[in-house]
């Protein structure tokens, strides 16, 4: 039997869909509830906090980029000895975008998909009876979904609580909770999103500060109840989850502050195919391993660590030396580290490996964002020529200069025309597209 779950969603950004996901996972979890965390979306920095939150590591599941099978063996791999999971949605509930592979990467696919109640998590700061119009439209927009019930955020006073929960009430939807204007709960953010949970200070009484909020604020056990009320999913059982095999026997994965965007579902299934992965620190002047034959350096936040990467000599002399033999892949912040130089917010350059021609800049900032699909040019670790893969794009950084064979022709969600994505130059490769599926 699988856990049963809840997705917390909204009908927007920034309504709080983390402080409530946050707080009720540690709330719980300090009741003694082995909790499940999931993040819907293409999303590296949430899920650590999932996890600082419950002490489980979380998974990713995107109905854009991932088949319906592939996040049902993720969901059910998740909840294996949980009491419940706990999902965070994304944007909107409904939002997403054209020509996914399951759906179009919205909160609600997940929702309808495995059987989980939403629980809405509203912003009525500005609003009253208002809020009860919007999520009417909310819990009637699609019948796959079922919404067990509303936590209202930023309410003002008890009289602003009265009016809009009165409203919502009246409409069939239970209020299960009314959270205060509070910015001392509020988590530090940067440009990506949130701050690291690495990186942020004080991160464990944050989280119970979180949780206070919630238990004092929200009807914790009706939403327990709402989520066992649900038919329970029936997940398919698999010990390989992903599409993607290992491009290496014994993989070298660069891990630390610099370098800490890499998919939990990736690194599962790359060891469920039999790969060992060895991680090393950039940052702490390691190279990868003589013993493994492949290296990856993911994505993250070189641009805040340019000057120490620069000054690394003993990963950079390792890093060339083994692309001399073996194959090296960049992602987005990997692939800048790959390039000839990185400049930073200041404007001051560094010099990276200079494995590819390439040169970048954070000083330049131009957000790019969006889902990606990507056909590999010539036959590669990941694949053979022409094979598809999916992922995202998410990057602040301007190319000054990108020179050679692309990595992989890509699309965006909203279009047909493909355009040259990444550098490829003998055994080393890299793009700023993150792989999920």
């Amino acid at each position: 039997m699988s856990a049963p779950g809840i997705l917390i969603g909204a009908a927007r950004s920034s309504s709080g869909k983390t402080t409530l996901a946050l707080g009720l996972m540690r709330a719980l979890t300090r009741r003694g509830l082995k909790i499940a965390p999931v993040k819907c979306g293409p999303d590296y920095i949430d899920p650590a906090f999932h996890a600082a939150a419950t002490g489980r590591a979380g998974v990713n599941v995107d109905s854009w980029a991932m088949e319906a099978d592939l996040i049902a063996r993720l969901a059910a791999r998740a909840s294996e000895d949980a009491d419940i999971v706990i999902a965070e949605g994304a944007m909107g509930l409904f939002d997403g975008a054209p020509g996914g592979a399951s759906g179009v990467g919205a909160s609600a696919d997940i929702a309808a998909l495995l059987g989980w109640p939403a629980l809405i998590v509203h912003d009525a700061s500005g609003q009253a009876q208002t809020a009860a119009a919007v999520l009417r439209g909310l819990a009637s927009y699609d019948a796959r979904i079922k919404v067990a019930g509303v936590v209202l955020n930023r309410i003002g006073s008890p009289r602003h609580r009265k009016l809009a929960g009165e409203a919502i009430e009246a409409i069939g939807l239970p209020v299960l909770g009314a959270l205060p204007r509070d910015e001392g709960v509020v988590l530090p953010e940067r440009h990506l999103g949130l701050v690291q949970a690495g990186e942020t200070p004080a991160l464990d009484a944050r989280l119970d500060a979180l949780a206070d909020v919630i238990e004092a604020h929200v009807a914790i056990e009706a939403i327990v109840a709402a989520a066992h009320a649900a038919p329970s999913p029936a997940f398919p059982r698999s010990a390989r989850e992903g599409a993607i095999p290992p491009p290496g026997q014994c993989i070298a994965i660069a891990r630390d502050d610099a370098f800490s965007f890499f998919y939990p579902h990736l690194a599962q299934s790359w060891r469920d195919a039999g790969a060992e992965l060895c991680f090393f620190s950039p940052l702490a002047d390691e190279a990868p391993g003589d013993d493994c034959d492949f290296c990856w350096l993911p994505g993250g936040y070189p641009e805040l660590h340019a000057g120490r990467l620069s000054q690394a000599r003993r990963f950079m002399a390792g890093l060339r030396r083994f692309s001399e033999a073996r194959a090296v892949h960049g992602e987005c912040g990997g692939y800048m580290v790959l390039g000839g130089a990185l400049v930073d917010a200041e404007g001051q350059s560094h010099a990276m490996a200079g494995l590819l021609e390439l040169d970048t800049s954070f000083a330049k900032r131009k957000l790019h964002l969006g889902y990606r699909r990507a056909r590999l040019v010539a036959d590669h670790a990941l694949g053979p020529a022409g094979r598809t893969l999916r992922g995202h794009e998410f990057h602040y950084a301007s190319i000054l200069r990108e020179e050679g064979s692309p990595f992989a022709l890509a699309r965006d969600a909203y279009g047909d025309e493909e355009h040259p994505a990444g550098l490829r130059k003998g055994r080393v490769s890299g793009s700023f597209f993150h792989l999920i599926a």
